[in-house]
């Protein structure tokens, strides 16, 4: 069997895993959100924090308790890093630097959980278990929380509440992510990954000698960190690490953990929406999108000139063997498409045209399939853009799920598409121009600007992944990716809910001859073309200067 033939048997697998879970699982995250009933360890957990599950929130009061919670997070998960020195478990290593502290404890906040350290040499059992991976499900379940709030915006008329956020986060991490991590993490240590809490040992070489390496809770981490579309690695080589990901079935069920609950909440969001036919356009505007960038990564690997690229089946520079060309280039287009991060490969070794398709992937807005609720809202943002184009168009006001699109729901919009971008292209432009941070750039020239222009891409769209071959771990590019890691999460956040409240707020417009059909195929084409057109108008210029360039030369 060829390269080519396996790396295609691979999709069409992961394809059919995807949709054989795709209703059961979006179902179950429909009957959680829309429930009464608390079960009894979630009462506990209410009682806990002192929450009343059953109180409604308005868009302000639910933006606040996000807000608030992350905020606590980042402080303990900062603090906990800064002590490890003394805590247990930590086999001897010191206490995190206060700019890596700050820099870790806000990826793993936002839900990007970029890493610009080794994390086998950096942290020890405890700051790795009930810090990144507490974090890991947390900053999972927030995401998926404001999803949920957005979709009840749509659904809700004459309201100013949007559900409870204690709820909402509570049940989504102890009836959707708990579960199902824990099912992964027992796929996974069956597949070979590593589960203990040994310490520091050495371990024999074949070529004499020996070598350290440490345990850890790798495969539970693991499950939650591409689950939860998280992406920090127990270990520095991530998913390319044997510990992490050890065989080919393993790299491919680490894409399908993925890819899961983005595309499922597409049937949560037709399920709530009272019309499972506005799910399935949004579900195929993501799968075509993603599919079509799949397809675009696997051609620019498969697809190479010179006797050493055609003699090892593809462009297998940076990437792992047991993975393979299709393997690596799957996981890549996944990984980038959502706000995982996770990596089996090295992207800065792959193809200039390659390397650039993982760039416009996020570039996206990470919206096919996107994050963990981060995809579903950024996708629905669109939605709203898209109506409103549409309306334009034949002259009459635009409306989506009954509810009108007026001024303010689109200056809203507009702000939340706006946020990113704007963080991405000031920060490059920055970092390129001042005089300190360019001593940080190994390769020079227009894979230079690419590791840059990554670095902050992956950092304001919450992603994670690194072009690597930039040399991030350093005073500037820990507090400017910090702080883009911050207001690129939560920025947008503020945005989507207060689009949900005015949205609840507004009465239901009832169809008529004229309205635009939503959940047919040709709306699904212009919801795609608007994501595909401002993207490409806002981030051609920086694409032609450097992964386009280094593609064509």
């Amino acid at each position: 069997m060829g390269p080519v033939t396996a790396g295609v048997l691979q999709l069409l697998a992961l394809v059919a895993a995807l949709a054989l879970l795709h209703v059961p699982l979006g179902d179950h995250m429909a009957r959680t959100y829309s429930s009464t009933r608390h079960l009894r360890v979630e009462r506990w957990i209410y009682r806990g924090i002192g929450a009343d599950p059953d109180a409604g929130m308005r868009w302000p009061a639910y933006l606040r308790a996000v807000l608030a919670l992350s905020a606590v997070g980042v402080l303990l998960l900062y603090l906990l890093q800064r002590m490890q020195g003394v805590l247990p478990g930590s086999y001897g290593f010191g206490p995190v630097g206060p700019g890596q502290a700050f820099n870790t404890a806000a990826s793993f906040v936002a839900n990007t959980n970029w890493q610009s350290y080794a994390g086998e040499q950096t942290m020890g059992h405890v700051v790795q278990t009930a810090g990144l991976t507490v974090q890991n499900f947390v900053s999972a379940a927030v995401g998926m929380a404001v999803a949920i709030a957005l979709v009840r915006g749509f659904t809700r008329s004459r309201t100013a509440e949007l559900g409870n956020f204690w709820a909402d986060l509570v049940r989504g991490v102890v009836r959707v992510l708990l579960p199902v991590a824990a099912a992964g993490a027992l796929v996974l240590v069956a597949c070979g990954a590593l589960q203990n809490l040994s310490g520091i040992h050495d371990v024999g070489q074949f070529t004499g000698g020996a070598q350290q390496w440490n345990g850890g809770a790798v495969a539970s981490q693991e499950a939650i960190k591409v689950l939860g579309t998280n992406g920090g690695g127990y270990f520095n080589a991530n998913s390319a690490h044997p510990f992490e990901n050890p065989t080919p079935f393993s790299n491919l069920f680490q894409v399908f953990l993925i890819l899961l609950i983005p595309f499922a909440l597409t049937r949560t969001f037709g399920v709530m929406a009272g019309s499972v036919r506005q799910g399935r356009a949004v579900l195929g505007t993501m799968a075509a999108l993603w599919l079509g960038f799949t397809a675009l990564m696997m051609w620019a690997e498969f697809s190479h000139h010179g006797p050493a690229l055609q003699a090892a089946g593809g462009a297998m520079e940076g990437k792992e063997v047991r993975f393979g060309v299709g393997g690596s280039a799957i996981f890549a287009v996944a990984t980038t498409m959502t706000s995982t991060g996770a990596v089996d490969s090295f992207h800065s070794s792959f193809t200039g045209l390659g390397g650039g398709i993982a760039l416009a992937g996020m570039m996206l807005g990470e919206v096919a399939p996107g994050g963990t609720g981060s995809g579903l809202y950024g996708m629905l943002v669109m939605a709203v853009v898209a109506v409103f184009v549409a309306g334009l168009l034949v002259g009459r006001t635009p409306e989506y799920l009954g509810k009108r699109i007026g001024p303010r729901e689109m200056k809203l919009a507009a702000l939340n598409i706006l946020v990113t971008p704007a963080l991405v292209l000031v920060l490059t432009a920055a970092s390129m121009a001042l005089p300190t941070p360019p001593s940080s750039i190994l390769n020079p020239g227009a894979h230079g600007l690419s590791e840059v222009l990554y670095a902050f891409t992956s950092a304001a769209n919450n992603n994670g992944s690194a072009f690597a071959g930039l040399a991030a771990d350093t005073d500037w590019y820990n507090t400017t990716t910090g702080l883009a890691m911050l207001l690129g999460r939560f920025l947008p956040m503020v945005f989507v809910l207060a689009l949900a409240g005015s949205l609840a707020g507004q009465r239901p417009v009832p169809v008529t001859a004229g309205t635009l059909r939503t959940e047919k195929p040709l709306f699904a084409g212009l919801l795609a073309g608007a994501v595909l057109i401002v993207t490409g108008l806002t981030y051609f210029p920086a694409l032609a200067l450097g992964p386009l360039a280094e593609g064509l030369a």
